[in-house]
Order: C-alpha cells, then structure tokens, then sequence
C-alpha cells in the first residue's frame, strides 16, 4: 500500500476491514518525516502484522546532503522494519546506490527501486535488467519497479500501458517473486494478475483499493473472470 500521509484514524480503519490482504505499507515520499502521530501508526501496523516501509525519496535527498547515516539512524529509532533505496530523483550512481542498499541491510529488510521518476529518462530493457540484478546480488530483499502513483512513467508509457519488453527483462533477471510491479491503475493491476497470477506482487495500491485489489486476485470482477484460485463459500 501506498501511504501518502494518512491519519491514524484511517490507518486503523484499513488495517482493520483489509489488513490481511496487505504486506507492506510504504511511507510515501517525506510523508513519515512530518507525520505527527507517526508512533502511533506504527504501532498499528506492527500488530496487523504489516510491514512498515520508508519510501525511497526522503532516503535519497538525505543522501544528497550527506546525511544517509543519520535518516537511517532516525528511521530505525521510529521504529520502521523496511527502507526503500531508490535513485529516481537525485544523481546516483548505480555503486552509490549499492553501498546505500548494503549501508542499510544489517537494520532493515530493503526494498530497491529500480526506474527514474522523469518521463524522459527511460532506461534500455538491458539497463533494467542489469539494475534488477546488481540490486538483488547488493543485498535488496526485494525490488520495486518504477510506477509512480500516476502509473506513467518507468514500467508504463506516458498512457499508462505496460512496456511489457521491460517488464519480460525485469523477470527474466530476477524472478517474479523477487519483485514489486508498482500498479496504481485497476487496468495495471488486472493485467499483472492476469500475467502473473493471484500472488503476484504488486505495489502503489491506493489505501482505499485494498479490498478491490483483492477481488480482482479471486477473480471476482469482469478484469479477471475465470482466475479464480478457489471456490467460494455458499
């Protein structure tokens, strides 16, 4: 799930009605960093058994300024479980986002991004595959592919459609388990689980899609009729 500054009030309403639909809850951008009642939430994910995640951009700009060490120390002190190292805003090299990703590995499970966030800085399928790879042998848990929450650019075309060559290398160089197709869209979503199955893995989904998410993996909805992956109660 994709938090974009949620109250506590709405955290414990999703946690509640969908939280066992649910395995990571990214903090998107530096919306942990301002949340006042942050504990609090965190606290309520921990007990839903959800993985709580730091989102890779406030990461990125503390390691522009020199000051990675000390927003890592910050984010364990608040309790996060998960840091996402991502290099789609700031000029990072590739080994200065390994270092980051093997920095931070010993405190917390990592998720990598591998994408930019510019429309107009498209990476080959080689440099995705290459990317995927050298972030997963780094130390990365998992990696999340470039989405955006407008489901537009790195995976996606500027209309939202799949780059399905890119997605084939992503695959083919890390395994569909090992990765995170970021879907904000309910189009993106269906075609994933149509492609990849129920289980596949994915990410961005808005707080409010949980439950919807979930019907489209049983098959429940128009997108995905005939996937089902079991008989319903009667």
């Amino acid at each position: 799930m994709l938090d974009k500054g949620a109250t506590v009030g709405m955290t414990s309403g999703v946690v509640d009605t969908a939280g066992a639909y649910i395995d990571v809850w990214k903090f998107g951008w530096g919306t942990a960093y301002v949340q006042q009642q942050l504990a609090a939430k965190l606290a309520l994910l921990a007990r839903g058994g959800i993985l709580s995640c730091l989102g890779g951009t406030l990461l990125e700009i503390s390691w522009a300024q020199g000051r990675a060490e000390e927003c890592l120390a910050w984010a364990k002190e608040a309790g996060f479980a998960a840091v996402e190292v991502s290099r789609g805003v700031v000029d990072m090299s590739i080994a200065d986002k390994h270092a980051l990703i093997r920095q931070a590995q010993p405190a917390f499970t990592v998720f990598s991004e591998v994408g930019r966030k510019d429309e107009h800085e498209e990476l080959s399928c080689k440099e995705w595959a290459q990317e995927v790879a050298g972030d997963r042998a780094a130390g990365a848990h998992w990696v999340i592919t470039e989405g955006r929450e407008s489901g537009s650019v790195g995976i996606y075309r500027s209309d939202g459609g799949i780059r399905t060559d890119i997605v084939t290398a992503i695959v083919n160089a890390a395994g569909a388990d090992a990765v995170l197709f970021e879907a904000p869209r309910k189009d993106q979503q269906a075609w994933f689980v149509r492609e990849f199955g129920p289980d596949v893995n994915l990410a961005n989904v808005a707080l409010e899609d949980a439950i919807a998410l979930e019907t489209l993996r049983l098959g429940l909805r128009a997108d995905t009729f005939g996937l089902s992956r079991q008989c319903l109660p009667i």
